[in-house]
């Protein structure tokens, strides 16, 4: 059997969980994949532990079920995000007692391992150490540094920190949902792995990933990524506008945005209606699609403009010649490209997860922009596992995912203690 990765997206509007596998040709297969409604997560955060636990376990037990053969997933690859989230620059600087010997990883490893150490605010803790280019004794702009000759080693990063609770809470519903956590992710990081190509990474590309409780935006440019900011705005806050402005029932205004929503007012026809069931004993009521994509324009474009105000907070909005790519739920609504280019006047497609997949004919809408951040963290975790040269062999019926060690992490710690800390709730 050959060896498999399990991605748990713990959204806002929905639990997904994607279990692949590399095929004969070295590219990722989506074996299985199950989902449910999320029911305990406000805006990317944990806000009901037990709900979050049932809502894992009926995705979970839905993609174990639709393999063939048993298959018994216990290790995943879990995705984070949440208004929480929040970024910054840092330099380190590692000093090599012998200038003769080649910088190895292990120099490199030590560099980044001190950025750990890095001190945060009160209740904030590190997620993710990402070199970006490196410095070997005044010689800037190196990509890759071992094998060079070299005493002085530095290296620009990019330091995405989140809250110590919010972390914790998804290791709770993860344990106590039976699994275990092996490596968290950022999930607009995911999200890019799916989407994106290398060529538009290089080129320079803004990626934002529109999901239930916010907007992630990932910036790329020669291959780094530069800049990552989380809008605490997304399709619920959109629905709620339309429940609110139109007076209907919730379910009805997600249905509405759904199949009939536009990011574009002047492309409804106003001669166009949608009749709409009320509470019993009163009359439907009766919605134009010209006032439907008014309610949604209005929310669409104060989100635009927060993502255009990253991109220009960046400093790199003159030299992302990828334009945007719009992936999420969100990407899903009709003219959605046309509103950011007339807003930001880049260049937008829309970002499929499927795109660096090998054939899935047999999973229906694996194609969907909403399960780029699932399929995106098996990608993640498999490049992991190439990274670590892993060569672990998986025992029967038993799914698992290699990740590296981050010496002296805040996760490794946490990975160590939660077993402990949440045995007795289970």
């Amino acid at each position: 059997m050959s060896q498999i990765v399990v991605g748990l997206d713990i959204g806002t509007t929905k639990i997904a969980c994607f279990v692949g596998r590399k095929n004969e040709h070295g590219k990722i297969e989506i074996l299985s994949m199950g989902k449910s409604e999320s029911l305990g997560v406000m805006r990317g955060m944990v806000s009901n532990i037990e709900k979050t636990v049932q809502s894992i376990r009926m995705a979970v037990e839905e993609a174990q079920s639709r393999v063939e053969g048993q298959l018994n997933i216990r290790v995943v690859n879990v995705g984070i995000a949440g208004q929480h989230i929040k970024s910054l620059q840092h330099r380190g600087i590692h000093t090599r007692d012998k200038f003769e010997d080649e910088i190895s990883q292990t120099d490199i490893d030590a560099l980044i391992e001190d950025m750990y150490k890095l001190v945060m605010q009160p209740g904030e803790e590190i997620i993710t150490v990402l070199p970006q280019e490196y410095i070997v004794d005044n010689e800037q702009g190196i990509k890759d540094p071992i094998g060079m000759a070299g005493r002085r080693l530095e290296a620009n990063f990019h330091i995405i920190t989140g809250h110590v609770g919010a972390v914790l809470n998804i290791h709770k519903c993860v344990h106590k949902a039976g699994l275990e956590v092996k490596e968290i992710i950022l999930e607009p990081i995911a999200s890019a792995e799916a989407v994106l190509s290398d060529e538009e990474k290089e080129a320079g590309v803004v990626l934002v990933d529109i999901g239930g409780g916010t907007t992630d935006v990932a910036i790329f440019h020669e291959g780094i990524i530069r800049h990552t900011a989380v809008i605490p705005f997304g399709g619920n806050v959109i629905t709620e506008d339309i429940k609110e402005g139109c007076s209907i029932m919730k379910r009805h205004a997600e249905a509405l945005k759904t199949k009939f929503g536009s990011a574009l007012a002047s492309e409804s026809q106003e001669n166009e209606v949608v009749c709409i069931p009320t509470l019993q004993g009163r009359p439907n009521k009766e919605i134009t699609l010209r006032n439907l994509s008014s309610i949604i324009q209005a929310r669409m474009e104060e989100i635009v403009e927060l993502v255009h105000y990253e991109i220009i907070n960046s400093g790199y909005s003159k030299k992302l010649i990828g334009g945007i790519v719009v992936t999420g739920g969100g990407a899903q609504l009709k003219h959605i490209s046309q509103l950011f280019e007339f807003i930001t006047g880049m260049d937008t497609r829309i970002g499929y997860p499927n795109e660096h997949l090998a054939n899935n004919n047999h999973i229906d809408n694996l194609t969907s922009p909403m399960f780029s951040t699932g399929i995106g963290l098996v990608m993640k975790g498999f490049e992991t596992l190439d990274k670590a040269g892993a060569k672990q062999e998986p025992q029967a019926g038993a799914v698992k995912t290699h990740s590296k060690k981050d010496k002296g992490s805040f996760f490794e710690t946490i990975i160590k203690k939660s077993k402990e800390i949440f045995e007795d709730d289970i």
